[in-house]
């Protein structure tokens, strides 16, 4: 899912949530002021620090609403801030009042820019956040003097510092992976919807053409037979298409099942052969054997005339994957590959044995005059 969409979705609702937290945590911390700023050290200085919040807070509401601005140098700035003002209270505040547990200038203010953290890096880094503001609150004793006496109010604090940074984390990246799974569901629904109606179309009207156009190619002979061959080629191809599934289309990164790749070759004289399990590679491993076998494939087609046919078998091995490609063509002569490979006519050398070595792989060819060809190319996984 893209950074557009996910910001139109739970993304954007947990933004809103922070922001609506930041806001009722300032006006609590207001009130906190208000009642004891007659006991501070220095009452202008918690009013001061009460100004830096409240601008702090009119200027991050609209900057976290802004997915460009949603960066980490803003997010750095926040922790930076809320341990600022954090730090702050050892200043205003008299050290007896911080030994007795008084809440902190802030308050759960700071918490702010954990849940910030939080949602946008998961809960490592909300553990982290936490991490810094347990600092900052330890601090405040050490600069008081009264790091001897941390207070129960204080210890408390802290726990539920790393407590939210890491439940937050984690219940906000599950979130968003569960709405990622979800929009890739219906995505997947509408294409399968789709399919299933241009393939009702295709098979009332083109697959029916084709059929019948095979038929009378066989019937007529000449070069209608060749138009007919051609034909059920397509045919084959269509319904391997129409018949595909559409949650195999492979996501960046991912390992994907290379059994639909390999059938969409099928033809009719080509057959393919896989195992009833999936046989997963990486995506740029399953892309390269893939090419490896069409180019097979394009050898049979230009050497082995019109009438070759073709058999491709996929094998898993648990540690490896063989993929098989047999043809019943004339076959090749004692030393043709390395007479070509001397000529300059490297498609075998670089488009079959250079793809599946780049992989770790190994290409083993059996031929013989008249007796058709095999091409076995084994790929490890990794």
């Amino acid at each position: 899912m893209s950074e557009a969409d996910r910001g139109m979705g739970l993304e954007a609702a947990l933004w809103r949530a922070v922001a609506v937290y930041r806001g009722l945590a300032l006006l609590y911390a207001a009130a906190v002021i208000a009642m004891n700023f007659d006991g501070y050290a220095r009452p202008a200085g918690g009013w001061a620090v009460l100004g830096v919040m409240a601008v702090w807070t009119a200027y991050t509401v609209p900057a976290f609403r802004d997915p460009r601005r949603r960066r980490w140098p803003l997010l750095a700035a926040d922790l930076a801030v809320a341990s600022g003002c954090l730090l702050a209270t050892a200043w205003v505040e008299t050290p007896a009042n911080i030994a007795d547990g008084r809440p902190t200038l802030p308050v759960s203010w700071v918490a702010a820019a954990l849940l910030s953290w939080a949602v946008a890096g998961g809960r490592r880094v909300g553990v982290a956040a936490a991490l810094v503001l347990s600092v900052a609150n330890l601090l405040v004793h050490a600069i008081a003097g009264t790091a001897g006496g941390i207070s129960r109010t204080t210890f408390n604090g802290i726990v539920l510092l790393l407590l939210a940074g890491l439940v937050v984390g984690h219940v906000v990246r599950l979130a968003l992976d569960a709405e990622a799974r979800l929009a890739r569901a219906v995505e997947l629904e509408s294409a399968t919807r789709e399919r299933e109606r241009l393939a009702r179309r295709i098979h009332d009207s083109v697959l029916q053409v084709l059929a019948m156009v095979r038929r009378r190619g066989d019937e007529l002979g000449g070069e209608a037979a060749e138009l007919g061959r051609l034909a059920g080629e397509q045919e084959a191809a269509l319904r391997t298409l129409i018949g595909a599934d559409p949650a195999a289309a492979p996501e960046p990164g991912d390992d994907v099942d290379l059994r639909p790749l390999l059938t969409g070759h099928a033809s009719s004289s080509v057959t393919v052969s896989t195992p009833a399990t999936e046989v997963r590679l990486p995506a740029h491993a399953a892309r390269e054997v893939e090419a490896a076998v069409a180019a097979a494939l394009d050898n049979v087609r230009r050497h082995c005339g019109d009438g070759a046919r073709a058999w491709i078998l996929l094998e898993d091995g648990g540690g490896a994957v063989t993929v098989s490609v047999r043809d019943d063509g004339p076959g090749l002569p004692a030393g043709r590959l390395a007479e070509a490979a001397a000529d300059g006519r490297l498609g075998v050398a670089q488009s079959i044995r250079g793809r599946v070595r780049d992989l770790g792989g190994t290409v083993q060819i059996s031929s013989a005059a008249g007796a058709g060809t095999e091409i076995e190319m084994t790929v490890p996984r990794p």
